[in-house]
């Protein structure tokens, strides 16, 4: 026993090394050395924005061997990538819309994620579409369900299957009788966004990315008439830094026009910001064995199955207010309610509602006046020598965006640049995630947790579940349920601080977890526990972890007032008062 413990010693020494050195590891450790690494290198890119195409851009770069360096004011995925409908999909609408070179590329990219890219992250599921037509919506909508099916839905999820009315209530139990006369099911699939775009950003750093979160650009480089880099600020202390770059890749969504006026050029186009709100529901309100897709006046509205959820939504009406924080109104909700409740036996009350959010989606401004008809294809400009800008486009399509716009830059690299091979690139947590689902019961009885926990930690990390319950290494306190969010593990809000690079409470209850809308609480009964663990990690002092926990608390009462209000101008009003979780951001930029 004497000999072994220096042994046991050692390799903790030599695991630890290694956690510090694995470049995936979004660390506060790290935060330093990226820092210096931003203000002495020269990059070929550097990546302003932290949303899935942001990500996906700078995983595209470093995996064609290009130096780069992304940069985020907030946290990844703080703005649009967490607050999307969460799925993967061919967009079956845009069939009507003529898009039919959108929804072959789309499709694609759903294939990919579910068999090769991010198959732990990204899963199949189900939607009912319900007819209430005879005669002629049936063969209507099953020769576009065919041509889904035939452009690629149907390659790793079952194709479509038309049911009777008596078949679609058996499946969907929920609908009234005279909602529909029969039903075609067929199926898309869904993802984690925000957990899924930070997975796309550790995966850039895994492949030499310099990647950092709390880092604004407030300012351009230019030699003569090129863009030359940026100018940071480190939002928590306030030190500033110039990154020298080759070229400069604007992937900040619905800020591209605020980027763009910042770096004193006219861009090739603009961006209009649409707000889509949706409501999130206990499991138990709407009995059903499969999601739904329903028309409305303007656009579809969706009902997803998200754990023991559903989500319901989504508006889409024009957004002029606060960009960072937009806030859902009462009428918003409402618009929700009624037209979900047109066709469930049982109808929802905001009483029923669990949680809230709104996003904002950057389209690219058209002529029509009417946000859901803008076209959701994308488009790249080089608005500037070394300067290039991407907007518009879907989630589901972020792979393709981000190729894109690595090419457009290239222009302005030296040397031939290598093409895109992302399609090829499984994010981390890929690689082994199907041997462990067949383990989980064996890794269950290891750590002491029902199979059932297992594999639905497998579902959020794949097979870097080792690495997230190494850190409950002589703490099997962190394997127990968090107190008034069951769903997750204390080891899981460690994980989120030491490898998932969040820095605030806010960054872990909103987007490493979903407990802000996944509990009626919002996250506030758990706020004080979660905030502990977080500090433990990141080395804040009482004093900090009740600043947390106050600003935390602050933003979800705003919040909820918010969502009361008649107008997007009171709503934006009540909203954009609370505290800022990072109150050093500077906004507007420009």
């Amino acid at each position: 026993m004497l000999e072994a413990s220096p042994a046991r010693g050692g390799c903790h020494v030599a695991q630890q090394h290694a956690a510090e050195t694995n470049p995936a590891r979004l660390g506060p450790a790290r935060r330093e050395e990226t820092w210096r690494r931003l203000g002495e290198e020269t990059f070929d890119l550097v990546v302003i924005g932290g949303g899935v195409v942001g990500a996906g851009t700078a995983l595209d770069a470093a995996t064609r061997g290009l130096r780069v360096a992304l940069v985020e004011a907030r946290d990844l995925a703080s703005g649009t990538s967490s607050r999307s409908s969460k799925l993967f999909h061919g967009g079956l609408r845009y069939l009507e819309q003529l898009e039919f070179g959108l929804v072959r590329e789309a499709l694609r990219e759903r294939e990919l994620m579910l068999t090769t890219i991010a198959p732990h992250l990204v899963k199949p599921v189900s939607f009912l579409y319900p007819l209430t037509h005879r005669v002629w919506e049936r063969p209507y909508t099953a020769a576009g369900l065919l041509m889904y099916d035939t452009m690629g839905g149907a390659r790793s999820v079952p194709g479509q299957k038309h049911l009777t009315r008596a078949g679609a209530l058996r499946m969907v139990p929920a609908l009234k009788r005279s909602a529909l006369i029969g039903g075609i099911r067929y199926y898309d699939a869904q993802s984690d966004d925000a957990r899924h775009t930070m997975t796309v950003a550790r995966t850039a750093a895994h492949y030499g990315a310099v990647v950092r979160t709390s880092t604004q650009v407030v300012g351009f480089l230019r030699e003569a008439d090129r863009v030359s880099g940026v100018r940071v600020r480190d939002v928590e202390d306030g030190r500033e830094t110039e990154i020298s770059a080759g070229a400069v890749i604007n992937c900040t969504g619905v800020w591209t026009d605020e980027l763009q006026r910042l770096s004193g050029g006219r861009g090739r186009f603009r961006v209009r910001a649409s707000k889509g709100v949706h409501i999130v529901v206990a499991r138990d309100r709407i009995v059903s064995e499969s999601g739904m897709i329903l028309r409305t006046e303007k656009s579809v509205l969706f009902v997803i199955p998200w754990r023991n959820h559903w989500i319901v939504g989504t508006t889409d009406t024009d957004w002029n207010l606060d960009l960072a924080h937009p806030a859902a109104t009462k009428h918003d909700i409402d618009y929700i309610l009624e037209h979900v409740n047109s066709v469930l036996a049982t109808p929802l009350t905001h009483d029923d509602i669990e949680g809230v959010y709104a996003g904002l989606r950057p389209l690219l401004a058209g002529e029509s006046e009417e946000t859901s008809k803008l076209s959701r294809e994308h488009a790249v400009a080089r608005v500037a020598p070394g300067l290039v800008a991407i907007a518009g486009g879907k989630y589901t399509t972020y792979r393709v965006m981000a190729a894109d716009a690595v090419d457009a830059a290239a222009v302005d690299l030296p040397g031939r640049s290598q093409p895109s091979i992302t399609d090829k690139v499984p994010l981390l947590g890929a690689d082994g995630y199907h041997a462990l689902v067949n383990q989980a019961d064996h890794l269950a009885a290891e750590h002491g947790l029902h199979p059932y926990r297992v594999r639905h930690l497998l579902d959020r990390y794949g097979s870097l579940v080792h690495e997230v319950l190494a850190s409950a290494d002589g703490r099997p306190e962190l394997l127990k349920p968090i107190e008034h969010a069951p769903d997750y593990l204390g080891v899981e809000v460690v994980y989120a601080a030491s490898h998932e690079g969040a820095l605030h409470l806010e960054d872990v209850l909103a987007r490493r977890t979903r407990i802000s809308i996944e509990y009626a609480h919002r996250g506030v009964d758990c706020a004080e526990q979660v905030a502990t663990l977080v500090g433990e990690v990141l080395g804040w002092s009482p004093e900090t972890v009740k600043r947390e926990i106050e600003v935390y608390r602050a933003r979800v009462e705003a919040e909820r007032k918010s969502q009361s209000q008649p107008s997007d101008e009171a709503a934006d009003a009540l909203r954009s008062a609370a505290p800022e979780a990072r109150a050093g951001i500077v906004e507007p930029v420009s």
